[in-house]
């Protein structure tokens, strides 16, 4: 089982503090977000170096304010710096971002995600590409100096379309505020049919979860809904919670330690190659136990 935690950091020393947690804990994986605080690849750049031998993820990368060519040589470059344990995951982001705090148009997010890949896919594996699309164009190359693998690829893909277009293009999906039984019932089969008729490996699915281990679950989930309120009213995220009926508290794997083991090896009985939590409430509980899973 591929364990992996969240860094809510806002500051590359809190980065480097986070990735050495989630190391010395023998967890797989640590995820930045890119939101308002640090910048994700340039955090990672430099924190990573600190830290050596965990994977380090995106959750996620928002594409529209990034041209994939771009997006493409930040990314080689900071696989560079920390020798090869980058995943990047990208995402669409929701219209009311993308259109009211941007002001770019969120027009045919599909066609976007399809034309986004086209580029960087070709730039982080072969670094060249010559593609022109409707709305994105890229005639050039990468000219980074020394041997640097392509980093793992993951696009936040929830929608039927999405997931065909992650399969069929990129190395997987990451989902968050999904529960277990859409990730088996949804999620894993659509993605993997699409890796599969594109004659691709197995895509990673990488589950992402609050998760908090404590005998107080009636107030974690009280806690629970008022922290991620927000994300019930996001389209793409109310799809799969009202596929899952569930609010974003019920999604939460809260519990004690038995419970949250148990809800995480479902996790990957449904389909899942890598489970991430954030760790919302009790956080050192919750990560002696996903110590102990890992």
């Amino acid at each position: 089982m591929r364990i992996g935690v969240f860094s809510p950091a806002a500051s590359v020393d809190d980065l480097v503090s986070d990735f050495r947690t989630a190391k010395e804990a023998g967890l797989a994986s640590a995820w930045v977000p890119q939101v308002f605080t640090i910048d994700a690849l340039t955090g990672i750049a430099v924190a990573g170096r600190e830290v050596p031998g965990i994977e380090i993820g995106t959750s996620v990368i928002p594409t529209y304010p990034r041209h994939p060519s771009a997006l493409a040589l930040q990314a080689l470059t900071t696989q560079q710096s920390i020798d090869g344990r980058l995943t990047l995951g990208i995402g669409l982001s929701h219209q009311v971002v993308v259109e009211n705090m941007w002001g770019i148009s969120f027009e045919k997010p599909a066609r976007h995600m399809r034309e986004y890949l086209s580029i960087l896919m070709p730039l982080v594996h072969d670094r060249r590409v010559s593609f022109e699309g409707e709305t994105l164009k890229t005639v050039g190359q990468v000219q980074l100096q020394g041997e640097v693998a392509p980093p793992s690829v993951v696009v936040a893909a929830l929608a039927p379309t999405m997931l065909a277009i992650a399969g069929r293009m990129a190395d997987g999906t990451i989902t968050w505020m999904t529960g277990l039984n859409t990730v088996r019932d949804h999620i894993v089969p659509r993605i993997t049919k699409a890796a599969a008729d594109a004659g691709r490996p197995d895509p990673r699915v990488v589950v992402m979860l609050p998760v908090s281990v404590t005998d107080d679950e009636a107030g974690a989930r009280e806690r629970a809904a008022n922290a991620f309120v927000m994300y019930g009213q996001l389209p793409s995220y109310r799809a799969m919670l009202d596929r899952e009926g569930a609010e974003p508290a019920d999604v939460a794997i809260i519990g004690d330690p038995d419970y949250v083991r148990g809800q995480i090896e479902t996790v990957f009985e449904n389909g899942a190659t890598d489970f991430v939590a954030i760790t919302f409430a009790k956080r050192e509980a919750t990560l002696e136990v996903l110590a102990g899973m890992a």
